[in-house]
C-alpha cells in the first residue's frame, strides 16, 4: 500500500512538473520576442523544446521528425504570429501576443496529447490555420517557389497526420498528392492574395488561402472517412460539409474590396 501511494505522489507530481514546463515553454517564447523584437530567439526556444524527437538513433530521425511536423509547424508558426502581433507595440498588441502564448500552452497541454481521430483532425486544422496564416504574413518578399515549398509541406504533413489515424497502405503517395493540392493553391494564390483583418487581432490578417485549403481538406477528409467506413462515398456523410464549404466560397466571392480585405504582392 505504501508503495502504491508513492507511486501515486510520483504521478501527481510529474503532472504537475510537466504542466508548469508546458506553460513555462509559452512564457519563455513571449518573453523572447517581446525582450528581443525578434521572431529569431523565439523559433530557437520552440525549436530545441522539440530535442526528444533526435533523443534516438539517427536512422530514426526522419520518421520521428515526419511524425511530428504538425507540431513543428504549429510551434513556428505561433511564434512567427506572435512577433507579428507585436511590431504594432500597443497595448492591444501586447494582449494579442498574450492570448497567442495561451493558445500555444493550450495546444501543448489539451490539443496535442490526444489520440481519437477528431483530435487528430483538429490538430491538423490547426496546423493549416496557423501554418497557412504564419507563411503569408512573412512571405510577401520571397521568391513564389520558396512559398510553393512551403504549402506542399503545410499540405502534405497535415495530410499525413489524419491519414495515419487510417493505417492506410496509400498514406505516403495521398499524402504527397494533398501537399501538391496545396503547393498549387499557393501558387495560384502567391501573386494576388487577400487577407481580412481581424477585429481582434492587431498585425494579424486571415488570408483567403487559408480559408480556401481548410474548405478543400475538410471536404476531402469527409469524402475520405464515408468512403473508409462503407466502402463508397455516401451522400448524405458529405452533403453538409460540401454545401457548408460552398457557403463560404461564395462569401468570399462576393465580400467587397474594402479596408477589411487587402491585396497582397
Amino acid at each position: 500500500m505504501e508503495l502504491l501511494r508513492v507511486v501515486k505522489r510520483r504521478s501527481v507530481l510529474s503532472e504537475v512538473v510537466y504542466v508548469l514546463l508546458n506553460i513555462g515553454l509559452a512564457t519563455a517564447v513571449l518573453v523572447a520576442i517581446w525582450a528581443t523584437g525578434s521572431p529569431w530567439l523565439g523559433l530557437l526556444i520552440a525549436l530545441l523544446s522539440k530535442w526528444r524527437v533526435i533523443a534516438v538513433r539517427p536512422r530514426y530521425w526522419f520518421a520521428h521528425i515526419e511524425a511530428n511536423t504538425v507540431d513543428i509547424i504549429v510551434s513556428l508558426g505561433l511564434v512567427v504570429l506572435m512577433y507579428e502581433a507585436g511590431l504594432a507595440e500597443t497595448t492591444q498588441s501586447l494582449l494579442v501576443q498574450i492570448l497567442l502564448a495561451s493558445f500555444y500552452a493550450v495546444w501543448l497541454l489539451l490539443i496535442k496529447p490526444k489520440g481519437n481521430r477528431r483530435a487528430i483532425a483538429t490538430q491538423a486544422g490547426v496546423a493549416m490555420l496557423v501554418g497557412t496564416m504564419a507563411l503569408v504574413s512573412v512571405s510577401f518578399e520571397w521568391f513564389s517557389s520558396l512559398f510553393v515549398v512551403g504549402m506542399w509541406l503545410i499540405g502534405y504533413a497535415t495530410a499525413r497526420h489524419v491519414l495515419a489515424s487510417y493505417s492506410d497502405d496509400s498514406l505516403r503517395f495521398l499524402s504527397l498528392t494533398w501537399g501538391f493540392v496545396a503547393a498549387e493553391i499557393g501558387w495560384i494564390t502567391y501573386h494576388w492574395s487577400i487577407a481580412y483583418a481581424l477585429p481582434f487581432g492587431v498585425g494579424l490578417k486571415l488570408p483567403q488561402v487559408t480559408l480556401v485549403l481548410l474548405g478543400l481538406s475538410f471536404v476531402a477528409e469527409r469524402i475520405y472517412n464515408s468512403y473508409h467506413r462503407h466502402g463508397k462515398i455516401r451522400r448524405n456523410d458529405i452533403l453538409l460539409p460540401l454545401l457548408l464549404v460552398i457557403g463560404v466560397f461564395i462569401l468570399m466571392l462576393f465580400t467587397p474590396f474594402n479596408e477589411a480585405a487587402i491585396g497582397a504582392v
